[in-house]
């Protein structure tokens, strides 16, 4: 292989590098939002229950 094909190569496992990281971060970003969604319905749950004693 040549140089112009290994400086290729290199960019475009850079770029394949990098669309994995945005995936990644991606996909924690959804589960932060689910888990955090699912804590506000547990405490809202958690509130009508105190508020259904009193």
């Amino acid at each position: 292989m040549n140089s112009i094909a290994n400086d290729v190569a290199r960019a475009r496992i850079r770029d394949l590098h990098a669309d994995a990281l945005a995936g990644s971060r991606a996909r924690r970003l959804i589960a932060a939002q689910r888990w955090q969604r699912r804590a506000e319905r547990a405490a809202r749950r958690a509130q009508m229950a105190r508020s259904a004693i009193w």
